[in-house]
């Protein structure tokens, strides 16, 4: 666990802020080597980032200091709300930020909406690959107590206490690198445009559920039923992919006879 990067100066720059920069950096280096395979022009790709990432660090930061608004942020210096470089990002709101920013200016430039989201569906599970390092950096979003030979330790002062814990951050990052890697492969194998962003969301889902059956961050006001907040979200993009997949599969061509 190492917060701070470096200095400038006195002003701190903290790990999670880097690789939020890379994360953002990756996507769009690899959604624009993928945009030239199917003929759509890299500039295209750089807008749409450009607004993806202040889709999704709003949407992300909002619905994290909302959630956490009694515990971290009431009473406390208003400053704070917008001190995203401490950390503090809901991935299903910077997820769904990013989407509804995303569609609003595909739709305003009559641009292909499902072939793009295609494009830039597996770069997001390749950005969340280095957000997840950054929590780890961070010391956030860690797991629950466990014994097992790969177990990590926090510092003391840290709210585990030191004790072994879940790498439920590395767990994240392996699921998310496995699914770009998937993606990325089926990207070159789709039969219709939309069925990358849908597996994503359907595949995404199911990732997410795993890693957080060991999440033990989370206060008891959280969980309900034993199921995290991530987890009940998890549910509606399951269902939403499934039904993106099945109407859309059906509004494609057949293929042509060989």
């Amino acid at each position: 666990m190492h917060p701070i990067a470096f200095y400038l100066g006195s002003l701190p720059v903290r790990w999670y802020g880097v690789m939020m920069a890379l994360a953002f950096m990756a996507g769009l280096w690899t959604a624009t080597v993928r945009a030239r395979r199917v003929n759509v022009a890299g500039e295209i790709v750089s807008d749409i980032t450009l607004w993806v990432m202040l889709g999704g660090i709003l949407g992300a930061r909002f619905v994290y200091v909302t959630t956490y608004w009694k515990t971290e942020f009431a009473g406390g210096p208003f400053s704070e709300v917008f001190m995203v470089q401490h950390g503090g990002l809901v991935y299903y709101g910077g997820l769904i930020g990013s989407t509804i920013v995303a569609v609003i200016y595909i739709v305003w430039k009559k641009l292909p909406l499902w072939k793009i989201l295609d494009i830039f569906a597996p770069s997001i599970a390749l950005g969340s690959v280095f957000g997840r390092i950054g929590c780890l950096l961070n010391g956030c979003c860690y797991g629950r107590a466990c014994d097992l030979p790969w177990a990590i330790h926090f510092p003391a002062d840290h709210e585990t206490h030191g004790a072994a814990v879940h790498p439920t951050e590395i767990y994240d990052a392996l699921l998310n690198l496995v699914l770009y890697v998937f993606l990325a492969w089926l990207f070159r194998h789709k039969k219709f445009n939309g069925q990358i962003f849908a597996t994503y969301l359907i595949v995404y889902a199911v990732f997410r559920s795993i890693a957080e059956s060991f999440r033990g961050d989370y206060p008891t006001d959280h969980v309900h039923a034993g199921l995290t907040s991530a987890q009940l979200v998890s549910v509606p993009i399951f269902v939403v992919g499934l039904v993106l997949a099945t109407i859309l599969s059906r509004r494609s061509p057949p293929p042509k006879p060989n």
